[in-house]
């Protein structure tokens, strides 16, 4: 028998004492272990979002998760039109004690609990247009054998071994925890009860028999991993705080509950005494997905991002890396973390009563804009703060003015009767502005314009690489407002098309202004994909010619033919975003703004 107490390790029987720090030496997945061509890994990608616990209804911060997921992968889409080459992954983690207990207090089986809110995070990510590839259940009977085999190799690698676990467990947080992360608080008596000091929810003592993953052999190689690699944890702090984490002592972790305490999970192969501990059944998952174990999995592995929660990186970041280099694999690609939603600078929470619906959201403000508002709105590094006003104005003032606005000036009857791609003149617009002859009309703000459009798909795709899609969305905004800018600058509707002198450039001012909404159009796409296939379709772009190796912004300003000038317009498609504030006083000081 064996001790842990506290997460201590005093005592060690069975499976001698594994020299691991060479055997896991991260040198040995540097050069592609599992066979995968570096090719096919730069044009794969596999997205993850985290398994969201069905104790109770989705809330935005769920969603939150699966819209930044959602947005990177639709941008990887657009890189790589290949349908094959991206998976994107998201699902509920329906075992443990807490759903148990959550069960047990509605009156209801399990399994029943379980459907019911399953279904209202199906229903939601339907409706918020997440286009996930598969949605993943930890119920389901496929997950279960992957769990199980996972289970087989770690405990035929020699590190899982018996033990008597004693100390501090969080059956909300379902986590154990040290000593050192417990603190005391008064209850509803009164009287001092334990809580976790992180999350400071209720802790109990637990005393029992476990099995014991070897968790302590990988501290050294879980730092070469994260110091080998500064973006493997992104943004940076909380790479920081990782190896924060791993500069302390890392126990060895209890990975089962007994079963007669814990019946709602998989229980260990060949041990019906005891169930495998919910978060290592969860992080399964991502292997699930794939095909684990059969050899499919092997071409997807390696290109794995998740994205994840702050409140959960503990769990990705050390327990799930360290798992996967027991089992003989590379931990993951990468790990993007985000912070929390707060409400009117509160954490939302049900005692306040302010949790908010994300399904009434994207009712009021429409799922492009409740999108674009998360997905603008949303730093990764540190919380946000959601209140309807906020909603309100940005919308207003983004999507339907600006964005809205800048379309409707640019297709109205009155400004562009053709209802066509009017050409561009290049004795109006030269490619060099000490190159303005008698006929220009170019101004050093329009050469700024178009330098800024031009480097604007670029600067997108980086800071979709850097996990800063709020960065992304504000470029594209600042673009728009310059757009608008030109627009008002040369007023086209004050010109005249049957004047030779106006027409040419009156043509060059719409053809500049509809290239840049083209631009807009298809960066906006991973954000907003029915508010931007609206204004492509208005522009007359079709569905081959949206994908970002087909974005050559103003080709005729560089010496190069526009496939598009010339082309008739779309359809009418009407407004392309509703303007949410209906009051004069909006009206009048986004008027004044341009």
């Amino acid at each position: 028998m064996l001790r842990i107490s506290a997460f201590r390790l005093l005592g060690r029987t069975g499976a001698s004492r594994l020299s691991l720090l060479e055997d896991f030496s991260l040198r040995h997945y540097s050069s592609d272990p599992l066979g995968v061509r570096e090719d096919t890994r730069d044009a794969r990608a596999y997205f993850t979002t985290p398994i969201f616990y069905v104790n109770a209804a989705p809330h935005i911060g769920h969603l939150y998760s699966a819209l930044l997921a959602d947005a990177l992968c639709r941008h990887h889409r657009l890189r790589v039109p290949s349908a094959a080459a991206t998976r994107f992954s998201t699902g509920t983690d329906e075992h443990g004690l807490k759903i148990q207990q959550a069960a047990a207090a509605a009156g209801l089986a399990p399994s029943e609990l379980c459907d019911r809110v399953s279904a209202q995070f199906q229903q939601l990510f339907r409706e918020a247009d997440i286009s996930s590839t598969d949605f993943i259940r930890t119920t389901e009977a496929r997950h279960r054998m992957a769990v199980q085999h996972f289970w087989g190799v770690l405990k035929a690698r020699g590190l899982l071994y018996k033990g008597l676990y004693e100390g501090w467990y969080c059956a909300s947080d379902e986590c154990f925890l040290p000593e050192a992360k417990v603190t005391r608080q008064p209850g509803p008596s009164g009287d001092l009860c334990p809580v976790s000091l992180e999350s400071g929810h209720p802790v109990s003592w637990t005393k029992e028999e476990n099995y014991i993953f070897r968790l302590s052999q990988f501290r050294e190689p879980l730092q070469r991993w994260l110091r080998g690699d500064p973006q493997a944890i992104t943004p940076e702090p909380f790479h920081h705080a990782v190896l924060q984490w791993l500069e302390e002592e890392l126990p060895d972790l209890s990975v089962s509950r007994r079963s007669s305490h814990l019946h709602w999970g998989i229980p260990v192969p060949g041990d019906d005494s005891q169930t495998i501990y919910v978060w290592l059944d969860a992080l399964v998952n991502y292997l699930t997905v794939i095909g684990y174990p059969n050899a499919e999995f092997k071409s997807w592995w390696p290109t794995t991002s998740h994205i994840i929660g702050k409140d959960i990186l503990k769990f990705h970041a050390i327990y799930w890396p360290a798992l996967l280099l027991g089992a003989g694999m590379s931990p993951p690609h990468r790990i993007y973390v985000h912070s929390h939603w707060t409400v009117c600078g509160q954490k939302m929470s049900k005692s306040l009563g302010n949790v908010v619906d994300p399904r009434t959201c994207l009712d009021r403000y429409t799922v492009d804009g409740f999108r674009y508002f998360l997905l603008r709105q949303g730093v990764p590094n540190w919380d946000c703060d959601y209140y309807g006003e906020k909603v309100v104005k940005l919308l207003d003032s983004e999507l339907a003015f600006a964005l809205g606005g800048l379309l409707n000036r640019c297709t109205a009857n009155r400004i562009n009767p053709s209802g066509t791609y009017p050409a561009f003149c290049t004795t109006c617009f030269p490619s060099e502005p000490g190159l303005v002859g008698p006929s220009g009309r170019a101004q050093a703000e329009d050469y700024a314009l178009v330098s800024a459009v031009a480097t604007l798909p670029k600067q997108v795709a980086d800071h979709y690489d850097n996990f800063q899609i709020y960065k992304a969305l504000e470029a594209v905004s600042s673009c728009v407002r310059q757009t608008n800018g030109f627009v008002q600058r040369h007023a086209p509707w004050k010109l005249n098309w049957e004047s030779p002198v106006d027409a040419p450039w009156l043509g060059t001012v719409l053809h500049v202004a509809l290239e840049c909404l083209r631009v807009f159009g298809t960066l906006l796409q991973p954000v907003t994909p029915s508010l931007a296939d609206k204004l492509l379709s208005r522009l007359g772009v079709s569905a081959t010619e949206r994908g970002l190796g087909e974005l050559h912004f103003l080709p005729r300003f560089y010496g190069h033919p526009c496939p598009f000038e010339g082309r008739r317009l779309g359809p009418e498609t009407g407004v392309l975003f509703p303007r949410l504030d209906q009051s004069r006083a909006w009206l009048e000081s986004y008027t004044n703004a341009f």
